[in-house]
């Protein structure tokens, strides 16, 4: 069960939860029939993305054999034969079609925005397997957009409007965790070498820079995010001091990757460092305060 659980990679479903996001702000996350819209979201969501990642896999076998940490994962290591890697892939996108169907009859609505959503991740990750991986800059701007995507289908299965702040905020963040992840790559490089092609068009220098310049524009997107008028009157006008916890946060991270040199992924990060995690729960603790026990 574990080789099949590493091979959707279970723990990356943790990105999904970014479906949510426009149920959280909108203060209603308690209305079940929106819970409900939402949940099934991120199970459609969640299978698309290992769909993803099996494709990926599976195109990267040979390259993969040569990495370090990557010959361990199923397919490369040969703990999952190629065929059943295709039956699953198969499966995983015929219970997303079956899924659709079955929330548009459920929910009496035709989810056509949300069903294109989920057509647009796919296909462009199909190009980011194949080929637009390979291309510097490109590479880093299809994940930070599949972020994005996550949060407009979360929006648009539920009918939740989504504050254009909330987006912008959304895409800077991901570019952040995509750069940190791409510096990782690079020191790693200097010790085994490079085994990515984009890697070409990056160095350390510049992915320090540009992790700096995401993580300034990600905390004046949530300033303003904080500061508009939409928020300040759904919410409370306290909100602008979470900002507390979002600076901090930040400043942490970038701690961990340009001081002590963490070369693992953002996304591990913020499972390991307990300081990240508990700032995490003050700022869940503190929108929560405000959006459902304001009164």
């Amino acid at each position: 069960m574990k080789k099949y659980l590493k091979l959707l990679r279970v723990e990356q479903w943790v990105k999904n939860l970014f479906v949510f996001v426009p149920l959280f702000f909108s203060g209603n996350i308690q209305n079940l029939d929106l819970l409900t819209k939402s949940i099934f979201a991120f199970i459609i969501f969640s299978f698309v993305a290992s769909a993803v990642y099996i494709l990926n896999d599976y195109n990267d076998i040979e390259a993969d054999k040569k990495h370090p940490e990557k010959r361990r994962r199923p397919l490369a290591s040969g703990a999952i034969s190629k065929a059943k890697a295709l039956g699953i892939l198969a499966g995983l996108l015929i219970t997303d079609v079956v899924l659709i169907f079955v929330a548009q009859f459920y929910f009496h609505q035709f989810l056509w925005k949300f069903v294109v959503i989920i057509a647009v991740y796919f296909i462009m990750n199909v190009a980011y397997t194949f080929r637009l991986k390979h291309v510097p800059i490109v590479d880093i701007f299809i994940i930070a957009i599949g972020f994005v995507l996550r949060v407009l289908a979360g929006g648009y299965i539920t009918g939740i409007s989504i504050s254009q702040w909330a987006i912008l905020l959304t895409f800077v963040l991901a570019l952040v965790l995509a750069i940190g992840k791409r510096r990782g790559e690079l020191i790693n490089a200097q010790v085994s070498g490079k085994t990515r092609r984009a890697l070409d068009g990056y160095n350390v220098q510049f992915a320090d820079i540009a992790l700096s310049i995401s993580v300034a524009l990600a905390i004046v997107c949530y300033l303003m995010f904080t500061l508009s008028p939409e928020i300040q009157a759904r919410l409370h006008p306290a909100v602008f001091y979470t900002v507390i916890f979002v600076v901090f946060a930040f400043l942490r991270y970038l701690q961990q990757t340009l001081v002590y040199n963490r070369t693992e992924s953002p996304t591990k990060i913020v499972y390991r460092d307990r300081y990240i995690q508990v700032t995490l729960i003050l700022w869940v603790a503190a929108f929560l305060i405000l959006i459902y026990f304001k009164k």
